[in-house]
């Protein structure tokens, strides 16, 4: 199961931001969002049902084979529609306030379906009289939602068409131009943070309950524990919407991250064996605030792509949400595996009392490793730039851009020039920025040619299809016999594939485009004058004075 689901993480890897730039650039007469949710939904639901519905005759090779296939099937035609239904919910509105009820009734929505999901099983399960028929149950009665409720988006939600003709980009110089988005690196590095520690809590809550505070009932205080943590998220969710909205976005969300922080540090300074109201009380305090982060995460960032637009004169919600999505998912994935490992290493036996070496490493992991990369977030969080008279300037620069004239950026109070003035200049932007900065100026400087740009891209690709090579020889030796553990490392062998392959991708891309250089080369004067705008771009080596090479 664990390989399993690394590797579907690892398919991720590549899946989610194709799945930004494909949504991006399609044309249709239902838009660039609604044709994959229109497909993906049902798709998404199929594989649901069949995961939970694996045919009884199955062996276990034949079942872990059936498991693999529609677990990772799932999370692919999951791509294709959550993708682009982020994209779709940050393009509605450009209203600063807006934004916050769009996301928060979102995020509402699914802390709901958490709630029920968590519940309806062991319902199903009595009813139908047996687990196999209840979560068989489970899975046609959700995956029928699924595809009902999509359908419905699809048919009343209409997409803007100022942002349907939007011209498209291509996929690297995409990623590349995202990763120079000031506020957006800040805002990813603090979600980044907070993911390292983003399953603990989940994972170990179990273990904290039975081991540490030891109910005479244990799965009984843990139902009530995980109901009273998304039920309390769920009933505040209405007033940090609010909250957003009457004093802005960014003091409630560093306000979130602080009764985060109280909430963990009570518990490992407070809470121990029989304290089970005192547990229930701050997971009341701290459940109140996670889903502000939540609806707050998504709204932040539609912000952060206007003041992309600003300097691209393109809409870039999908793609955007996919780079997003995809290094959570990466960063999240040791929280998953290493707690556990680390508690196998300090004697943790199942269904037995512990040592207190063991309690006190439960209690450390459960609470202190969350609340200390919580404090970092909160740090980082506090030099978040866009505030909602920001936002107000960014959106007019942006209207100026539209008139012909130059716009303003109020982060570093330099005027940046529509980008349609660049012309064909602006094509061939695009297609320069399949190279860093390094090889552009070694084309600049007259130290390379364009022969250096295909030997560079076609090494870096053999490189990393070498990786692939040796990750999947890794992943076959550690498995060895499928009757036993393969353990922790074939699990990072696993996603080790998924991210050498994606960075295979990556330059092979790459190297098509070096090929077109050497036939087609620019003129080292366009070269030059594209190198001196990004190197002046605001957050690129330091910013916003344009350097000469001369």
């Amino acid at each position: 199961i664990a390989l399993v689901k690394a590797g579907s993480r690892a398919f991720d890897a590549l899946t989610d931001p194709l799945m930004g730039w494909l949504s991006d650039r399609t044309r249709s007469r239902l838009g660039r969002r609604r044709p994959w949710m229109l497909a993906g939904a049902p798709l998404c639901a199929v594989a649901f049902v069949l995961m939970f519905a694996p045919p009884e005759e199955l062996g276990v090779l034949s079942a872990t084979a059936w498991f693999a296939v529609t677990y990772t099937a799932y999370y692919a035609f999951h791509t294709m529609y959550q993708i682009p239904h982020y994209g779709l919910g940050a393009e509605l509105t450009q209203d600063y306030a807006e934004r916050s009820s769009v996301f928060g009734w979102a995020e509402g929505f699914a802390v709901a379906g958490t709630l029920v999901a968590a519940t309806v099983p062991p319902l199903l399960i009595n009813a139908t009289g047996g687990e196999r028929s209840g979560y068989a149950a489970f899975a046609v009665i959700f995956g029928s939602l699924l595809t009902l409720l999509y359908f419905h988006l699809v048919w009343r939600v209409k997409e803007r068409p100022d942002f349907v003709n939007q011209p498209p980009n291509p996929l690297i110089p995409g990623v590349r131009r995202v990763m120079r988005n000031r506020p957006f690196r800040l805002l990813l590095a603090v979600y980044l943070i907070g993911a390292v520690t983003g399953a603990i809590p989940g994972l170990l809550m179990p273990y904290f309950t039975k081991y540490v505070l030891m109910p005479e009932d244990p799965n009984t205080w843990l139902a009530i524990y995980l109901a009273t943590y998304f039920g309390a998220g769920f009933v505040c969710l209405p007033l940090w919407v609010a909250a957003a909205r009457r004093f802005g976005k960014k003091p409630i969300w560093l306000l979130s991250f602080v009764t985060a922080i109280t909430g963990l540090g009570a518990i490992f300074l407070f809470v121990g064996e029989g304290d089970t109201v005192a547990m229930l009380l701050i997971l009341i305090w701290t459940g109140s605030s996670f889903s502000a982060r939540l609806f707050l995460a998504p709204a932040i960032q539609a912000d952060v792509i206007d003041y992309d637009e600003l300097y691209s004169g393109r809409r870039r919600e999908a793609q955007y949400g996919g780079i997003w999505s995809v290094m959570q998912k990466f960063t999240v994935i040791p929280s998953m595996s290493i707690p556990l490992a680390v508690l196998a290493s300090i004697g943790y036996e199942p269904n037995v009392e512990q040592s207190d070496g063991v309690k006190l490493a439960i209690r450390s992991i459960f609470a202190l490793a969350p609340a200390a990369t919580a404090v970092l977030a909160l740090a980082l969080a506090w030099f978040y730039p866009i505030t909602e008279d920001v936002h107000r300037r960014i959106l007019g620069a942006i209207e100026q851009h539209k008139r012909g004239e130059p716009g303003i950026d109020p982060l570093s109070g330099q005027a940046v020039p529509p980008p349609a003035d660049l012309g064909p200049d602006e094509e061939s932007g695009w297609f320069l920025d399949h190279f860093s900065m390094r090889e552009l100026e070694a084309l600049v400087l007259g130290r390379k040619g364009a022969g250096f740009l295909v030997r560079r891209t076609f090494s870096a690709t053999a490189i990393s299809l070498a990786l692939t090579a040796a990750s999947v020889a890794a992943v076959l030796a550690a498995v060895g016999d499928w009757s036993e553990d393969p353990g922790l490392l074939a699990v990072f062998a696993v996603l080790a594939v998924g991210l050498s392959f994606t960075a295979t991708v990556f330059h092979a891309i790459r190297a098509g485009a070096a090929l077109r250089m050497r036939r087609q080369p620019l003129a080292r004067d366009r070269i030059e004058r594209h190198f001196i705008a990004v190197r002046s771009l605001p957050g690129v080596r330091g910013g916003a004075a344009a350097p000469s090479l001369h």
